[in-house]
């Protein structure tokens, strides 16, 4: 699934290529998404302004003059910048045109979402959003007075997206090894210089996967079609049976939370 650093990369592709223009409609060619593309949204479209282009969390905002484009890229999907008159490909399931542009959504497991919300309030979708991993008020006192008593591992808590979002599987398992933390760990016996360090490490974690373009695991690419290459600095996940990078132990894999958590039972204590 795509995760945080591949929206925010997506996000940072599309934004300077088509902030400012105006669209002039939608095609919709299979509305039936996690949730139903709005029949009528290229009548609502037409003649828009696109202002700017924002992330929350591991959602994308398109924002028009007349309200805001909410867009998720579900289990593989992913938007693409392309000639309004390139013909479309199976999985191609809308185009957002922009006169001889479009941003065209491509999800083969049909998991995303694209939904109007007109005005300036906000999408339900995000109404019980957490705190922002990269903003300025996540930090180690936050993370300390957010788990005191709370037996919640550690892993399951910082991928709980209402407390914070936008951190997956990959992300929360390579954080929890650089900060050298259990991810079995209860949230709640970590003191402040482990809350301190284990925040540090996860705005490290998601900046360097930014630098790198996200991670590729079956078909994220950025919007302009670009791979990303954060999977090749992996010091955890999906390396089970592999020796440590920094002590040679064999990399361990458990299961928490239904998802795969992978750890070094040697520099994570």
């Amino acid at each position: 699934m795509p995760e945080l650093p591949e929206v925010e990369t997506t996000r940072r592709g599309i934004a300077p290529e088509l902030t400012g223009l105006t669209a002039t409609g939608a095609i919709i060619r299979n509305g039936r998404l996690r949730l139903p593309i709005p029949p009528d949204l290229d009548a609502i479209l037409a003649g828009q302004q696109l202002v700017a282009v924002e992330r929350r969390a591991k959602y994308l905002l398109l924002r028009f003059s007349g309200g805001s484009l909410l867009v998720h890229l579900g289990m593989s999907g992913s938007l693409r910048i392309v000639p309004a008159a390139t013909p479309p490909e199976k999985h191609d399931h809308i185009d957002i045109v922009f006169g001889m542009r479009a941003l065209r959504l491509r999800d083969p497991r049909r998991f995303g979402m694209v939904l109007w919300q007109a005005g300036d309030t906000p999408h339900p979708q995000l109404a019980a959003l957490g705190i922002e991993p990269l903003g300025d008020e996540f930090d180690g006192p936050w993370l300390y007075k957010a788990s005191p008593g709370r037996k919640t591992p550690v892993k399951l808590f910082i991928m709980d997206g209402t407390q914070v979002v936008g951190i997956g599987n990959i992300y929360a398992s390579e954080s929890l090894f650089r900060a050298g933390i259990d991810p079995t760990t209860p949230v709640g016996e970590l003191g402040p210089r482990r809350c301190a360090r284990l925040t540090a490490c996860i705005r490290e974690t998601l900046q360097d996967a930014l630098a790198a373009g996200g991670s590729t695991l079956r078909d994220f690419v950025g919007s302009n079609g670009s791979p990303g290459y954060f999977q090749q600095q992996y010091f955890a996940y999906g390396r089970a049976g592999e020796p440590c990078r920094q002590c040679g132990t064999p990399i361990r894999k458990r299961i928490m939370g239904q998802r795969a958590t992978f750890y070094c039972p040697r520099c994570q204590r």
